[in-house]
């Protein structure tokens, strides 16, 4: 609820960047849809958001909010709601760009950017979405184990085919994935938020936590963990590609991408509400049953569910758990193909592009590493690439001959680039620490 209402304020104050209205007309997107404009060709426009915020709700930020609550209780619930509300920023900006250019983020950066700076931007995006996998393919392997007692390299097995079979859908119809994906989310917001409402947290502490404060260093480097656990720069590239792949036909006025931007608006209001509520859930039950225990694992936190809430509550927080990896990592391949296609102009088969991330995560599980360390590691590697997704982001929407009557109003420019500027300082904060031992 509180973070809903945060997002409200944003959208009230900013208006969120209504588009400037010009008389020239360009070339854009269109809705495959043939229905008339109005609220329900809005309702059917809904779908690429909630794909992308699967992002948001993935088994690294499970780690990084149980932990979170269980350690600190209430006091970083305010890094819930200030994460969430840049994700909603970011989000919009990327679906904005595909709205208004028919293109995805990574294609745009291949056409507008030198070719060297383009290959490293490449690198950097192949690494992190491999990393973005370690993590999702470990989180599947994780809940398979509790549920089953599955050993973790078989279980990082069966989530990579079961999310490869999730995968295939997109190839019929994206509606269709988007619809799996969106059951899936409704699983995750079943399975976390039940345990809070059993945990019954406290009003008074949770809305003095929503009050900015860092504790120790240890709070600090948990705090950064989890707002790079949460703009993840994989979902940036994506929701343009998805904006684009699902909106195909060629629009031929301004007030038709004005309609798309409207729906846009909902979209990622919704998926991003309900994302930022998950995440609050699971920072909120961990305070309310797990404080002071010093849980800082997915298995610690499921064991510690099941001695204070019960087995039924465990189980549905690793049934939530295993429909996070799979959702994740379905949508981390879609990520991959997305990218390497943008920044290459080639399309790669899902099998291929789901054995090249697979890879080091089976290797990962095979070796026996502890699987804290590794989604650490995995975290660590993320916060390199979201400065190279975040700026060209909003340099490209920022630009007037590319956006038309869309691009950024100054007030959305500014608050892009803080955006881009605080996830970049917190993000090296967190390599720096890490590096140190913090």
């Amino acid at each position: 609820m509180t973070v809903f209402t945060v997002e409200q304020i944003f959208v009230s104050i900013s208006g969120f960047d209504s588009p400037m209205p010009v008389s020239k007309e360009g070339q854009a997107i269109s809705a495959t849809t043939s229905a008339p404009p109005g609220r329900a060709t809005a309702w059917r426009m809904l779908g690429p958001a909630f794909v992308a915020g699967i992002a948001y709700v993935d088994p690294g930020n499970v780690a990084t909010n149980t932990a979170a609550g269980s350690q600190y209780g209430y006091r970083l619930i305010w890094v819930v709601a200030g994460a969430n509300l840049m994700a909603v920023l970011v989000q919009y900006l990327s679906a904005k760009l595909g709205i208004a250019t028919g293109r995805s983020l990574a294609r745009m950066t291949r056409e507008r950017y030198p070719r060297p700076v383009s290959a490293i931007l490449w690198l950097q995006a192949e690494a992190v979405t491999i990393a973005t996998d370690l993590a999702e393919v470990l989180g599947g392997a994780i809940a398979l184990h509790l549920l089953f007692g599955i050993p973790l390299p078989l279980g990082g097995l069966l989530t990579a085919a079961a999310s490869l079979a999730i995968l295939t859908l997109q190839g019929r119809t994206q509606r269709r994935f988007e619809l799996v994906i969106i059951a899936l989310l409704a699983v995750l917001l079943v399975g976390f938020l039940s345990g809070t409402v059993l945990a019954r947290p406290s009003l008074p502490d949770t809305a003095a936590g929503l009050v900015p404060t860092l504790p120790d260093g240890g709070a600090l480097l948990l705090a950064v963990g989890m707002l790079g656990a949460t703009v993840m720069p994989h979902a940036v590239y994506l929701h343009s590609a998805l904006i684009r792949d699902r909106f195909t036909e060629p629009a031929r006025s301004a007030p038709r991408r004005r309609e798309l931007l409207r729906a846009t608006r909902i979209d990622v209001l919704l998926a991003m509400t309900i994302a930022g509520t998950i995440n609050a859930g699971m920072v909120l039950t961990a305070a309310g049953v797990l404080q002071g225990s010093g849980i800082d694992t997915i298995e610690g936190a499921h064991d510690g569910l099941s001695r204070t809430l019960g087995p039924l509550i465990a189980t549905l927080f690793a049934i939530a758990l295993l429909a996070s990896g799979l959702a994740s990592s379905a949508v981390g391949t879609y990520a991959g193909a997305v990218v390497f296609e943008g920044f290459w102009g080639r399309r790669v088969p899902l099998y291929l592009r789901r054995l090249v991330t697979l890879t080091p995560a089976i290797v990962v599980l095979f070796l026996g590493v502890e699987p804290t360390v590794v989604l650490i590691i995995s975290q660590v590697v993320l916060s390199f690439g979201i400065p190279f997704a975040l700026f060209p982001l909003v340099r490209l929407t920022s630009d007037h001959g590319l956006m038309r009557e869309l691009v950024n109003r100054p007030i959305t420019q500014l608050a892009g680039t803080a955006v881009a500027v605080i996830v970049s300082v917190l993000n090296i904060a967190l390599i720096v620490l890490t590096a140190l031992g913090r």
